[in-house]
């Protein structure tokens, strides 16, 4: 499977119909939605599509025509984002109508070309899941900590309360790395949440 890291852009014309697909990270979708709503005041249609990973593992996806005949628009961009084996991403794609109408079969391949023209702008990395530890360390620990982090390119969310709170996001072999590290704090006010 395959995801990005960023918002992709890409725009196609078609019979004077114009088609601004925006390829996004799921986290990015409704802020991305909201803001194209806002800056796209005379487009007619705003299809979407989106594929996430949920806490189970499982794959999950919907879609929107947001006015365009069933199963012409979003079904489509639906089916491309499957196609290319693509996860924890959405696909909106913008219409402002061109006075031509397309037909059933124009509308799919139009809807279908937008979402494939931003897959083709994208930087596709290789999927991983990650597991989040969370852990609660005392504050004479956190430099160690943090050049450890840094070293292995590891993000972390840090909240510093009465100790420096960490929420740490590895994959399987960063995860064994960093519990390795960790343990010799166990001992010594390291706490696992």
């Amino acid at each position: 499977m395959k995801t990005i890291d960023q918002i992709y852009q890409a725009k196609i014309e078609i019979k004077k119909s114009t088609f601004l697909s925006f390829l996004c990270p799921f986290e990015d979708f409704q802020a991305l939605m909201q803001r194209l709503r806002s800056e796209h005041l005379k487009a007619v249609h705003f299809v979407y599509a989106y594929r996430y990973l949920n806490e189970l593992g499982q794959i999950v996806e919907d879609k929107s025509d947001d006015g365009e005949p069933k199963g012409t628009s979003a079904m489509p961009c639906l089916n491309v984002l499957r196609g290319a084996l693509l996860v924890n991403c959405a696909v909106i794609v913008v219409r402002y109508f061109g006075g031509i109408k397309l037909g059933t079969g124009g509308l799919v391949r139009a809807y279908s070309d937008a979402t494939n023209e931003a897959i083709l702008k994208a930087n596709l990395i290789e999927f991983e899941t990650k597991n989040i530890l969370n852990l609660s360390i005392p504050f004479h620990f956190y430099a160690r900590f943090e050049h450890f982090l840094n070293k292995n390119n590891i993000s972390c969310k840090k909240t510093f309360l009465e100790n420096v709170e960490l929420s740490v996001s590895v994959n399987a072999k960063e995860e064994e790395e960093f519990k390795k590290f960790a343990k010799e704090f166990e001992f010594s006010g390291l706490v696992w949440k």
